[in-house]
């Protein structure tokens, strides 16, 4: 399974329910990973989207406690072990987990590919992300040049979980 996430220097991903900042890169490249798969997502990062709609041309899963929330176009589950049994139906490479963070904290144990855009700046921000630079499960398998947009600059990385550290899934 895989995650796909956008990072400041501080592993932060949010603030009051919005990304920290939008570069168009960032966004070419989650369209090229996701189209056509599986995204996992929590109820309140859907009601970011325009009009709180799923995203077109994936399978939109959405986890939310609420056992009356319904979305056209999506499966929503309830739990974790629902979310699990649901995703047993998908090859398990078309997965990724695009948060929030409970959603991105719940599964990353189920994960082993992270795509990280590094964001090379501090932002005021509410939600985190784990720091994988930090978890000796994680090692970097692949980076980017050094990209800027405007006056930020950026990397996309790709960290592997290494199979022979921890309780691999």
């Amino acid at each position: 399974m895989n995650l796909i996430v956008a990072v400041d220097s501080n592993w932060a991903i949010g603030c009051k329910n919005n990304l920290l900042v939008r570069i168009p890169a960032d966004h070419k490249f989650f369209r090229q990973e996701t189209i056509g798969k599986v995204v996992v997502l929590g109820r309140k990062t859907l009601e970011t989207f325009p009009q709180g709609m799923p995203l077109k041309n994936r399978t939109n899963i959405i986890l939310s406690t609420n056992p009356d929330y319904h979305v056209k176009d999506a499966v929503v589950v309830h739990s974790k072990e629902e979310l699990l049994k649901e995703l047993e139906q998908y090859p398990s490479e078309d997965v990724y987990i695009i948060g929030g963070e409970s959603v991105y904290r719940m599964m990353l144990p189920y994960c082993n590919v992270a795509h990280v855009t590094k964001i090379d700046q501090v932002y005021e921000a509410d939600a985190y992300f784990p720091d994988l630079d930090q978890d000796e499960e994680w090692k970097i398998t692949a980076d980017s040049e050094e990209q800027t947009y405007f006056d930020i600059a950026y990397e996309f990385v790709k960290y592997e979980r290494d199979e022979r550290k921890g309780d691999f899934k």
